[in-house]
């Protein structure tokens, strides 16, 4: 099994998910739920681990959380300001 790591993080989109979450004042658990009703398979203490960066997030997941916060994925990853 490889080991997903950069910069000591499993992704680079937890701070901005973060960012974005309390900006549309969700709960880990709201997005949770929100996250669940578009199928995706996920706790709150899954949302937790993305946001602290150690949880690696699938490319559909990353797709599904800018859509529900309303942002890009460009700006999830950093890419855009």
């Amino acid at each position: 099994m490889k080991i997903y790591d950069f910069n000591g993080r499993k992704n680079i989109c937890g701070d901005r998910v973060h960012e974005a979450r309390c900006r549309h004042r969700l709960t880990q658990s709201d997005l949770a739920a929100r996250l669940q009703i578009a199928g995706i398979t996920i706790e709150r203490d899954s949302i937790s681990r993305i946001e602290i960066g150690t949880r690696f997030v699938a490319d559909y997941e990353l797709k599904e959380l800018a859509k529900i916060l309303k942002v890009s994925v460009t700006w999830l990853l950093g890419i855009d300001d």
